[in-house]
This record gives C-alpha cells, structure tokens and sequence, in this order.
C-alpha cells in the first residue's frame, strides 16, 4: 500500500457522515435506528425524507424522543458536526458548500424529484470512504444512484431488509441493482456503522513481500472461482477495490483477507462484483456523441449509397447505457436524413458480470437517467416503467444482443462496422492495451469505427488507426502490414500461477532458441485447430479460423456448429459423430467451399479426433480445418442413358418445385411480417395508452408517499395531543373546581365534571350556547359580563347566589391560545356556600351581642 501524504491526511479529519433516505413508512425505521446508535459515535447523521413541500416538518421534534444527540432541521451554512442528526426542510434539496451545509431549491418537478440520489451524490463527492448511505422503507427507486455513487467513492451502502419494510420498493431496487453492502434491520445497522468507521481509523499495514504473495493468490482465487483474470488490470485500480472489502471484513491485512476468502468462497464473488468497475451512464461525453450523429454516421452511411446491415461490439457494456446510446444516435440519424435505401444496425453488447447483463437485458432505468437524455429522446424512446423511471422502447432493445463475455478471454466479434470500447482500457495494464487494439483492428472491418473513452488512446499504433477531424476519441480503422494484425487471440483456455515468493528467472539461452523455433512452427506450418467439448462448445482456437468460421447472429453462441459455415456445417456435424464414436482419427476431404455467387472458392480438409488419454483434455475433440487446392474441373460427357436422362429431367423438375416452395414460403413470410407491423402498430398506441396512464399512477404514487408521511406525523401528534387530553381532563377534575371553557361565542367548547352540578350539562351540549343551559345561579348578567370580559381582556370577579341556597365565586377570565390569541373565556365556579354559612353566624353572633 502507498504511504499517506498531507493531502490524504487532512481527509481524515472529515467528520463521517451517514446519509440516511427514506419514503412512505420510513419513521419507524429511521427511529429504531437512531435509537441504537450511540450518542457519541463520532459521526454526523443527515435524514433526507420525502415530505409534502405544503406542509411543515415535524420529524426534528418526533426524532428527539427516541436519541440522545441533538436533532435540528438544517439551514443554509449550517456546520457540519460530529454527534448530531440534522434533518433536511420540506421542498428542499441538500448539498455542502465546503465544510457546511446548503439547502438548495428542489430540482425537478413534484412527483419526480429525487432529494435522496441528489443528496448521497454530493456526500459521496465531498465525504468519499468516509461516507455512509442507508436507504429505508419507501416507494419508487430513490437512493439507488446516490448509493451506487457511494459505493464507487469507497464508501459503505446499507439496505433496510425487505422483509422488514412497510413498503420495500426503495431498498429492493437498491439491492437488486448490486450498490449495496450490507442488508439489514435497522436496530442492526448501527453496528454496522460503528465498525466501519472504527476500520477506517485503524488503518491497514504493509508488508511488501506478504502482500506480494498474497495478491497472487488472490488472484488465483478469483480466476478459479469466476473465470475472470484480474493480474492485467491496473494495481492500483485493484487495490482501492480490496481494500474496501478489507474493512468490510474487517481483516487487518491482505494474507488475513486471503484466509477469509479461502473459509468463505460467497466472499470471492462479493470481491468479483467489487472490481467490476460499472461506471456508465447515457451519452457520456456529448461532444463524442454530436460527432457521431452529425458527421460520423452519416458518413458510414454515405459510403453504402444501396444500404447496408451494419455491425457493432459494445465490449464492458455494463448495464447496457453505452449499447443503447449507440442504437438511439443511429435511430436518430436515419431520422434526421430519412435515406432511401435501408440501413440497420444490429449491436452486440457484452459483459463480464452477468446480473449486469441481466439488467442490460431489461432495459428498465431509474429517474436519474433525465440528467442524461435531453426529453425529445425520453419520449421517442422510452416508456415509463411499472414501478417508476423508464423502461427503453421494444424496437430499440431489439437492435441490441446481450450476451456475457470476457474480452481478455474470449473470441472477438469480427467484421464489425462500429467497435464501442469506452473508459475499459484505462483500467488495464499497459501490456495488455497493446493486445487489445490490434484486437480491435482485428475485428474491424477497413474504415470501421473505434469509439474511445476520454481516457483511452490507440497509444502507438497509428498506423492502425487514425482519428477523425472532429474529435480525437472516434478512430478510423485503416488496412495495415501483417505482421501489425493482432497477433493475441483471446482464448478460454488461460491460467495464473502462483509462484514462490522469490522466484529465480534466468532462462538458458538454449530454452529461448527452442521455444522460438517451436513457436514459428506452430505459426507457420500447423494447421487451424479447434478444441471441442461433448457438446461441441469451442474451448480452445489455435491458428487462424475465420475461413471456417464465424459468430452466429442473434446470441453470442460459441458452439461449433452455429459458428461453422454453411458449406461445412452438414459435413461436421456427421465427422464429429463418428470420431466421437471412434478412438481414431477420422477425416473428410476435399470440402468444396463456395462463395456469395455460388463458385467454388476453395477445398477444406477436416480431421476429428477423439483425445481419450487421461489428464484435463479427457473427453473433448480435437478438430482441424487446413485449406487445400481446388481439384481440377472435370467435363463430364453427357450421358445416351434414356434412364440417366429422365432422372436428371426429375432432379431438375424437382429443383424448380423446391425454388417455386421457396417462393411462395418468402411470400407468406413477407404477408405475415406486414400483420405484424400492423399488430406492432395497435400495441404502441396501446403502449401509448399505457404511458399516460402510468405517468398518472406515478403522481398519484408521490402524492400518496408525502400524504402517507405527514400522515404518520399527525398520527404521532395525536397520540401526544390524546396523553396531554387525558392529563388535563385528570388535572382539572382534581382540582374539584366547577370548570367552563366557552369561545369567542359563548358556546361551550369543555367542561369539567364539577360543572354539572351547578349547569345541566351533558356531553352533547358541547358546541352549544351557554344561554341555552338551564342553571341553578341567580346570575343573569353573565352572558354579558362574559362578553365586557372579551372586548375588555379584564377578568371579573362576583359571588352569586343559587336558588337552593348556595353560594359561589364565579370568576370569568379570558382564554389565550399557545400563540397568545384571545379565543374565548374560561368561567370558574368556586363553592363558597360554607364561607357564607359561617358569615352568617358571625354576624348573628355579633347582632347578639349586642
């Protein structure tokens, strides 16, 4: 590992923070976790919520009950700090400036922002592996671009389970688009966390000659596991990549980490998945792109003024954005010229990783990609998805195959019109780039095009290709001496060693000479060969094929008898056979093979051999293919036979009725490939249809979404409002005061129990007037003092009698709401009767006195 700089070292002092996104019944979770995290982990905590931008936020106050931290809703330039969760404010989007806060205005319209993605892109720019992201319960697909961002700056992704959320369509589209690191329940999460931010401030240590053979046997694992052979990317690139994983594992050491991955194969494909480098989007670099469709293409075309079928390879396609960019910017220039002759494009888009490729296949793309795709293009070619974003239009994704494949170990595509290799070659070694271009020249046809990334260059074959005028990232293939064609021919066959520690290498000069010669040999006079399984899958090409053979359309298939062509197929499949039912060689000679015009081109002789010796060639068949002379014509005399000639008459009447077949089959194709334009037709109105009404299911999906939230914030004010109810209604009563709240006009809003002994008062009285309640009091004048208590905010204060005798202080005051509004009177009965009775008595005794 490289030794830290100053610059390194003052990221460190970043305070970590943990981005945390949630939707519809995402409270639950996000209290739960707070709940378990530890007041001083030494990390600042951001929740981003979908909320109704018409309604006030109340989550900062419902989030202080369950932590100890303190939780404030976040202002413009408000700083950054260690042990404090901060809350994003309704109808807003977050970002930092430096080391502080900015609330931003929303980007986008309701119903279609993205406040989490918008927020865990600028923590992933500004915090990088000391980020955090958490996606909880929520509808639609926000987060997952954000946490991907996340994930690709070092940092840790986590997703609440599923299983455990109220609505799980937020952490499964995460999840299901391989960004996040660990899946979780929320009261789980905090260790994980916690864990994370502890490795980050341990540090890893070096030891050259142990992290040396370490890698090696990394390496090995890897390659033994997934068939993927990492040795030729760049070391530095790789590293990042184990390292992350590293702390994820929490292993102290590289050899530590192998440990772990012998004991626990699952964590090689998680480190597999790791090192795929997925960075993609539509239409990177758009200078690129407007060179393609406004002089490249075009120019392509203009070479075959009578139409032409062309071919592309998106090698690294990923999730397939670059495959279908190429496909859009060649829709869109058949548009914009409207041609007379037809042109197509069939692009054969690979990957290594396979649920890339399964996604790819789906054509289905979150919001995200409008920052992308300007919105003529979002509605010519896509639809909206079921459950949000874009899903790519069905004559767009037919163009486009997708297949896995290793471009390090697998046959090319050939005679290709557009190679499309962008932002790959800067990840592998030096040595390897130099194999691959002249690959690429290889598999180009002469002025096809090579698109590179910003990064990549032909390097120092320029005598392969040359750039075009426009932009120095479109290369033009250009015919080359032979000794410049590729002369690495990716195979399956391939292997890494792992060697000692310290390996000697001092090869005798004798060695080299002997491997030299063998190798010209094999080169110049060993004929193709072709390593066959039993069911004639190719697993080894040696020498040069393409004469015999040549990728299938439709599906890479690298079987033997889709690639064959089609003079040899029929002759291969019965040789195969018998040498598969035979230990000896078996050999079917002189094969005419024909050209486009049907002439006789050249001879092929073919050679099986069954290989049943012990060792890893058990099993498999070894197929030879070696050009030969074409046998001199021969005239055949024509024969006087009656019979011979009434048989030839047959053969050739029976030709015709085949081509007439033929015909009238072409025909019936022609007809049923017009009712299926029509059908097509009706389906994109209904797709049509469909569009707008899934577009009306979205806003109404969003709207449901921050209703459900404010929803759970008034249901959690009223459980409060009901405790303080029930406290009130518990103090009033055992003050044993006959209480009365009246509003502004005098009608009864509450009263306590006590109060009925004096008012005839039931439960249904509330909302009625005062006036209208019959009473035992000889007060009259209330109602209007009630009222001067009103318009004057003064209290009054008067002992009244009742018609039974008693007696009582009623004291009317004003009613001040929390905000300080006069909303009404409270009127208060004190039982002074007793008071009254003992006056009474003093002043009888008085009298007696005297």
């Amino acid at each position: 590992m490289t030794k830290r700089t100053a610059p390194v070292a003052a990221a460190d002092e970043t305070i970590a923070v943990v981005g945390i996104g949630a939707s519809a019944g995402g409270l639950d979770p996000i209290c739960e976790f707070l709940a378990s995290v530890p007041p001083a982990s030494a990390c600042a905590y951001v929740v981003v919520q979908h909320l109704d931008p018409l309604h006030k936020g109340m989550l900062p106050e419902l989030l202080q009950r369950v932590t100890r931290m303190k939780v404030c809703e976040v202002e413009d330039g408000m700083a950054v700090e260690a042990n404090h969760v901060y809350v994003i404010p309704p109808n807003r989007d977050l970002g930092f400036a430096g080391e502080r806060f900015a609330v931003l205005p929303p980007v986008g319209e309701r119903g279609h922002r993205l406040p989490i993605d918008n927020f865990f892109l600028a923590l992933a720019a500004r915090c990088g592996e000391k980020a955090v992201g958490i996606v909880f319960s929520g509808m639609g697909s926000d987060g997952t671009l954000g946490l991907a961002a996340i994930r690709d700056a070092g940092g840790l992704t986590l997703a609440q389970l599923p299983s455990s959320a109220r609505f799980d369509p937020m952490p499964a589209s995460a999840i299901a688009a391989g960004v996040v690191d660990v899946v979780a329940l929320p009261t789980d999460m905090a260790l994980h966390v916690v864990s994370w931010r502890d490795t980050q401030n341990a540090g890893l240590p070096a030891q050259a000659t142990a992290q040396r053979y370490a890698l090696q046997q990394l390496f090995h694992l890897l390659l033994q596991q997934t068939g993927a052979n990492f040795s030729d990317y760049k070391l530095s690139t790789v590293m990042r990549r184990i390292d992350r994983r590293m702390k994820l594992c929490q292993c102290a050491s590289l050899p530590a980490y192998v440990d772990f991955m012998h004991d626990n194969p699952i964590e090689v494909e998680l480190l597999f998945k790791e090192l795929l480098i997925g960075v993609t989007n539509f239409f990177r670099d758009p200078k690129v792109w407007d060179y393609l469709m406004a002089t490249a293409l075009p120019q392509l075309l203009a070479e075959h003024p009578n139409g032409a079928a062309f071919k592309a390879w998106v090698p690294a396609c990923s999730t397939g954005e670059e495959a279908y960019s190429l496909a859009i910017a060649f829709s869109e220039v058949l548009e914009q010229l409207r041609p007379a002759a037809q042109y197509t494009l069939q692009i054969f888009a690979t990957d290594i990783d396979d649920d890339a490729i399964e996604r790819a296949r789906q054509g289905v793309f979150g919001a995200g990609i409008e920052e992308h795709v300007g919105p003529a293009l979002l509605q010519r070619y896509f639809m909206p998805a079921e459950k949000g974003g874009y899903r790519v239009r069905k004559d767009v994704r037919n163009t486009i195959i997708f297949a896995r494949q290793n471009i390090i170990s697998d046959p090319p595509f050939t005679k290709l019109d557009i190679l499309c290799c962008r932002n790959l070659l800067i990840y592998f070694t030096a040595k390897l780039q130099e194999q691959l271009i002249p690959l690429f020249h290889y598999a180009l046809k002469t002025g096809g095009l090579l698109m590179l990334g910003s990064a990549d260059t032909p390097g120092h074959f320029n005598e392969l290709f040359a750039p075009t005028s426009g932009t120095g990232r479109i290369y033009r293939r250009l015919d080359a001496s032979i000794h410049r064609v590729a002369n690495y021919f990716p195979t399956r066959v391939s292997s890494v060693s792992i060697p000692p520690a310290s390996e000697p290498s001092d090869p005798s000069m004798n060695g080299n000479l002997q491997t030299q010669v063998e190798q010209m040999l094999l080169k110049k006079h060993a004929p193709a060969a072709v390593l066959l399984n039993v069911n004639g899958d190719i697993l080894y090409i040696h020498g040069r094929t393409g004469a015999y053979l040549e990728p299938a359309a439709g599906k890479a298939n690298w079987n033997i008898h889709a690639m064959a062509r089609d003079s040899l197929r029929h002759e291969l499949t019965d040789l195969l056979k018998r040498a598969s039912q035979s230990s000896d060689m078996i050999a079917a000679r002189g094969l005419i093979q024909r050209d486009e015009k049907g002439k006789p081109s050249q001879a092929v002789d073919l050679t099986a051999e069954s290989m049943t010796e012990g060792g890893s060639l058990a099993g498999t068949v070894l197929l030879t293919l070696a050009t030969v002379p074409l046998p001199p014509a021969k005239r055949r005399p024509r024969s006087s036979n009656p019979q011979v000639l009434e048989l030839e008459q047959q053969l050739a009447q029976a030709r015709l009725e085949i081509q007439a077949v033929r015909d009238e089959m072409q025909a019936s194709r022609e007809e049923l490939k017009s009712a299926n334009e029509e059908l097509q037709s009706t389906n994109e109105e209904l797709q049509s249809t469909n569009e707008e009404l899934t577009t009306s299911k979205e806003e109404m999906q969003s709207l449901n979404e921050e209703l459900y939230t404010v929803n759970a914030e008034l249901q959690s004010k009223v459980d409060d409002l009901s405790l303080v109810n029930g406290d009130m209604k518990n103090l009033l009563n055992s003050t044993d005061v006959a209480t009365i709240f009246l509003d502004s006009a005098l009608r009864i809003r509450r009263f306590t129990d006590q109060s009925t002994q004096i008012y005839k008062l039931i439960p249904g009285d509330v909302n009625r007037p005062l006036s209208d309640i019959v009473n035992d009091l000889q007060y009259p004048d209330l109602e209007a003092d009630a009222r001067e208590v009103l318009r004057t905010l003064v209290f009054r204060e008067r002992q009244i009698p009742t018609r039974n005798g008693g007696w009582y202080t009623v004291r009317i005051m004003p009613y001040r709401t929390v905000e300080n509004v006069i909303d009404g009177v409270v009127v208060t009965f004190i039982n002074i009767t007793e008071s009254k009775q003992l006056e009474a008595q003093l002043r009888s005794m008085q009298k007696g006195e005297d």
